[in-house]
């Protein structure tokens, strides 16, 4: 048996509007973004989510939030979603973070964590969403370095080329756990 499993990102924030790498701040977003989580809403449910699994940042809650309001659907705020915690460089610009981004795959940035840590975090989630959600869907909403993870533990997509390549947007990406 399996567990259909969607992801998406959370909705455009004030900080992507600017340019600044959130991190683990909490972020907030855009009027653009409010409207985003909307069409989320519009797009998602109808598929009939057994849970929508999200991020314990602000920005993916409030995403959620206006996304799932008074759906039923049952959503479970989990902390291992949460984006890679950029340490010492957490609100810094984006442009900043891509120079040395690659340099965190396994090494902690200073005060933070590196994206294998993210991705044992990734791998530890799945285990418990195959083990609780057998034959469900289930959605995820977080951020890039989630997806890099899911990319890489279930597309075999070796971390450096996930976290190196250009982020493009689409709505949600697919997989089948099981």
């Amino acid at each position: 048996m399996a567990v259909l499993l969607t992801y998406e990102t959370h909705a455009l924030t004030e900080d992507n509007e600017q340019g600044v790498a959130t991190g683990w701040l909490p972020g907030r977003l855009s009027p653009r973004g409010r409207r985003e989580a909307a069409l989320l809403g519009e797009r998602r449910r109808p598929e009939g989510y057994a849970a929508v699994i999200v991020s314990d940042l602000a920005r993916a809650v409030e995403t959620v939030a206006i996304a799932f309001a008074g759906s039923g659907v049952p959503v479970r705020e989990d902390a291992r979603l949460r984006e890679c915690d950029y340490g010492d460089l957490n609100g810094c610009r984006v442009t900043d973070l891509e120079q040395v981004r690659l340099r965190h795959l396994d090494v902690p940035f200073p005060g933070g964590q590196s994206y294998a840590q993210v991705v044992d975090q990734t791998r530890a989630l799945l285990a418990d969403i195959s083990a609780e959600f057998d034959c469900a869907r289930v959605l995820l909403v977080a951020h890039s370095a989630n997806r890099w993870a899911l990319q890489h533990l279930l597309d075999d997509t070796p971390l450096a080329e996930a976290v190196a390549a250009p982020f493009d947007w689409q709505p949600g990406w697919s997989w089948n756990l099981g």
